[in-house]
């Protein structure tokens, strides 16, 4: 599409016609993108609102930052939230805290995993111990499980100690999947606590915990 037929679209009051018109932003210099991507961050169709802050991360400036970190605090809709906080994380070390205070605030499952993802990627293991401590409190256990995983990622690190109080006292949480991803997060520590607490496990009723604790 050309920029006059992307102008057209986005003023369109079809949101599919504004939707192709932010996808096809995608293909301009993001200094032409921007401004057109920011006149529809409060687009009232939330589909072009992720798309929005997807097209947002082509261009790393303090604008685009502004707004993303906006549609991530305030958005309505959470799959918009999710979009905004990955897009977020691609300024890197900037982002750290307000991806934090977001996990703090936010307890949408979806928010909260599209933020744990790229903190596992970034050196950053205070970060990803508070959000893995406030995951394992909260109630959704597919969340739950991926802190765990995240506490594990933590052996061998200033954090390590901690990461490992949190985990040893899931050893017998009623939850087969809690006890399974513990079982995988303790292989990582070289800790006379976290092998005990393995060969624990070892021992689990469900075969799948027990599995889980041997090295294949």
């Amino acid at each position: 599409m050309e920029i006059s037929e992307i102008q057209i679209a986005l003023q369109s009051s079809d949101s599919q016609d504004r939707l192709r018109g932010v996808t096809a932003l995608r293909k301009c210099d993001s200094a032409v993108a921007l401004p057109m991507l920011l006149s529809k961050v409060d687009d009232p169709e939330f589909m072009v609102r992720s798309f929005v802050a997807m097209g947002l991360r082509q261009s790393q400036t303090a604008e685009s930052f502004e707004a993303l970190l906006k549609m991530m605090q305030f958005d309505r809709d959470p799959n918009v939230r999710s979009e905004a906080a990955n897009s977020l994380s691609m300024f890197g070390t900037e982002a750290i805290a307000h991806l934090v205070e977001a996990f703090r605030r936010d307890d949408n499952w979806l928010v909260r995993r599209s933020i744990m993802a790229p903190l596992y990627e970034m050196q950053c293991p205070d970060a990803v111990f508070e959000i893995c401590a406030i995951g394992l409190v909260g109630e959704d256990l597919p969340v739950q499980e991926v802190a765990i995983d995240g506490l594990g990622l933590l052996a061998n690190t200033e954090k390590q100690e901690e990461a490992l109080q949190q985990l040893l006292p899931l050893v017998s949480a009623d939850y087969w999947e809690i006890r399974l991803r513990v079982a995988r997060a303790l292989r990582k520590f070289d800790n006379p606590q976290a092998r005990a607490a393995v060969s624990y496990l070892a021992k689990d009723r469900d075969r799948r915990v027990a599995g889980a604790t041997l090295n294949l």
